[in-house]
């Protein structure tokens, strides 16, 4: 075993404890009897109202897939939708949402069938615009909060806002000009084709990335200048992580007898302290994203022993559930649908 391989295995180990420990905290926050007490109250009209909105926010979710995906081909609305689910769950395997996107590609060619450039551009359209909306949603919420949080927590929801708002902008700017990578490519195969015997063929494969960059450029392009993409996307995404969670744990706040002042920004406030999954901490952001959004409502005034079981149920309803459900697409995957494509 390599010196890295050993490494990247004692970083994991480390996320992963970081994240038990994390949520070991959060235990340690509540009377687990008086939560228990609580969760019994509950009447069957309000777990009803919360699995409806949980329904219409993962069909939100399934919709912003599938608006950037149909100008490719003859896509399905269920093939979006087994996309993310299959995304979703690669995410909670990783240490980073970001990071979880690599797959992307390959999971919406073998979906869909649409050609990698194609695929490519529809993944990273999806990435830069979710980042864009979510950053500057989450800065409504950091702007909300902003002297009445511990400075330390401040700076970590702002710190990670702002890397949101900065990824959505890197990563579209980085699509719309692939091609500049067009003339370190052509460096390389002419240095690569002066090798003996095989030079020739190596250089041939690697000028034909030249192709593939070209056409997933002008894919991004077309996606990323439609104002009707920004426009369905965005109605999908407002469902998928401002209303739908934002409804959720209103109705669960007041299943438990309690509230948030004003409710109208309670959403965007949701955003903002689940805005951590982005920072590469613990793998999917477990434990440190309910511990952060925990502490951001216990100091805005919300009773720990309340807002602890609510953001729990808030992401096993809207994250861990739907990444769990992806595990079952991801068997499904046909292997030899991820072979390049050969007119690339």
């Amino acid at each position: 075993m390599s010196e890295r391989t050993r490494r990247g295995i004692a970083v994991t180990l480390v996320q992963y404890a970081l994240g038990i420990a994390a949520l070991a905290w959060l235990v340690t926050q509540i009377d687990i009897g008086n939560v228990l007490d609580l969760l019994g109250r509950l009447d069957a009209t309000t777990v009803l109202a919360v699995l409806a909105i949980s329904v219409a926010g993962l069909l939100a979710r399934f919709y912003t897939w599938y608006v950037v995906s149909r100008p490719f081909g003859d896509v399905r609305y269920r093939e979006a939708a087994s996309a993310d689910l299959i995304v979703k769950f690669v995410n909670q395997l990783l240490p980073s949402r970001l990071s979880g996107r690599v797959a992307a590609p390959f999971v919406i060619r073998s979906q869909t069938g649409i050609s990698y450039a194609d695929a490519t551009a529809t993944a990273g359209v999806h990435t830069g615009i979710y980042a864009v909306y979510y950053g500057l949603v989450a800065l409504i919420g950091v702007g909300f909060v902003s002297g009445r949080l511990p400075w330390g927590l401040l700076a970590l929801v702002g710190l990670s806002t702002g890397l949101y708002v900065a990824a959505g902008g890197f990563v579209l700017l980085a699509g719309m000009n692939l091609a500049f990578l067009d003339r370190v490519i052509e460096g390389l195969a002419a240095l690569i084709g002066r090798v003996p015997r095989v030079g020739a063929g190596l250089a041939d494969r690697l000028r034909n990335v030249m192709e593939f960059t070209t056409a997933s450029t002008v894919s991004f392009r077309a996606l990323t200048t439609d104002p009707r993409v920004w426009l369905h996307y965005g109605a999908g995404w407002l469902g998928a992580l401002v209303l739908a969670p934002g409804l959720r744990v209103l109705l669960l706040l007041g299943g438990f007898g309690s509230g948030f002042e004003p409710a109208v920004l309670l959403p965007v406030v949701l955003v903002a302290a689940y805005s951590v999954t982005l920072l590469p901490l613990t793998p999917g952001g477990v434990g440190v994203t309910e511990a952060t959004a925990t502490a951001v409502f216990v100091a805005l005034g919300v009773p720990s022993d309340v807002i602890v079981p609510v953001i729990l149920i808030d992401r096993v309803l809207g994250t861990y559930l739907p990444a769990v459900a992806g595990w079952y697409p991801t068997l499904k995957v046909d292997v030899s649908s991820l072979a390049p494509d050969r007119e690339a």
